[in-house]
């Protein structure tokens, strides 16, 4: 079965970063899109960040572009969001997802992970 463990979340200042991951299992890490998503209380879930294998495309919300960074592991089976400058606004649930699309910019990815939550302070 595949499965993804998404942790790193916590409560931080505005300011302050991040790091999430998202441990992949039962899934090889070649020919991939691996994306990650948020959704805060009462909002639709919206994409981030996505990285795909196959190009080498990189994708971001406007919203964190130059704050968020998508980087890749594959020794370690592990996908990384560094989010630096938060803001109160980054305040959600961050989801990871992965599979074999060649175009990573959707939301319609066959394996997602269980969460993590953020918690932006003011």
């Amino acid at each position: 079965d595949v499965q993804l463990q998404a942790s790193g979340g916590g409560l931080v200042q505005t300011g302050g970063s991040l790091k999430l991951s998202c441990v992949v299992s039962g899934f090889t890490l070649d020919d991939y899109s691996v994306g990650w998503f948020r959704q805060a209380p009462g909002k639709e879930r919206e994409g981030v960040s996505c990285f795909s294998s196959h190009d080498g495309s990189r994708y971001s919300a406007e919203s964190v572009k130059g704050r968020f960074t998508i980087t890749t592991d594959n020794a370690k089976s592990t996908v990384y969001l560094q989010m630096n400058s938060l803001k109160p606004e980054d305040t959600a649930i961050y989801y990871c997802a992965i599979d074999r699309r060649l175009y990573c910019w959707t939301q319609h990815y066959d394996y997602w992970g269980q969460g993590t939550q953020v918690t932006v302070s003011s």
